[in-house]
């Protein structure tokens, strides 16, 4: 398998915020944001794998600005991270108001994807080459996260086992 760079793995989507997407304020509801990141960050991982994927994590969310109603929500989504079987992919999100053109970086997002086969077992993907200076530094900061992903968990684990043992 070829690797592949995380431009060939860049999707872009947008969506107009409507009233049924919104809270009593006006913005965009968070479960609805994280919908289109979902999907937006899918994407990105099929993309770079040829293969349906399956979500494995959502690591974080940061919600900075909301985004209103009337405007227009983009989200650019690429991979960052390839191991084995899983990718990490990086969620930007950015809202333009119509009427005057401007843009907002909003939120971003990094989320785990599997690929799977056609009986929903886990795959091998290839291999990513990060370009770019960033690309690398993204790439380096992925290892990390991912290192955090798993302490995450462990530690979960014990706590389950935990409480299975009590019960």
């Amino acid at each position: 398998m070829r690797a592949k760079t995380p431009r060939e793995s860049m999707v872009e989507m947008t969506e107009l915020v409507l009233p049924n997407d919104t809270n009593l304020l006006g913005n965009l509801l968070g479960g609805r944001l994280m919908h289109l990141i979902d999907i937006a960050g899918a994407m990105a991982a099929q993309r770079h794998c040829n293969r349906a994927v399956v979500t494995a994590c959502i690591d974080s969310v940061d919600f900075r600005h909301p985004v209103k109603q009337g405007r227009a929500v983009i989200l650019r989504a690429k991979v960052t991270w390839v191991g084995r079987t899983s990718m990490e992919v990086r969620v930007d999100v950015f809202s333009e108001d119509f009427l005057t053109g401007n843009r907002e970086f909003n939120s971003n997002a990094y989320l785990t994807f599997v690929a799977v086969d056609s009986e929903g077992k886990p795959v091998e993907v290839c291999g990513l080459c990060p370009e770019t200076e960033d690309e690398k530094k993204e790439y380096e900061a992925a290892i990390k996260r991912r290192e955090e992903r798993l302490r995450r968990r462990n530690a979960m684990q014990s706590v389950m086992m935990r409480c299975d043992a009590e019960q």
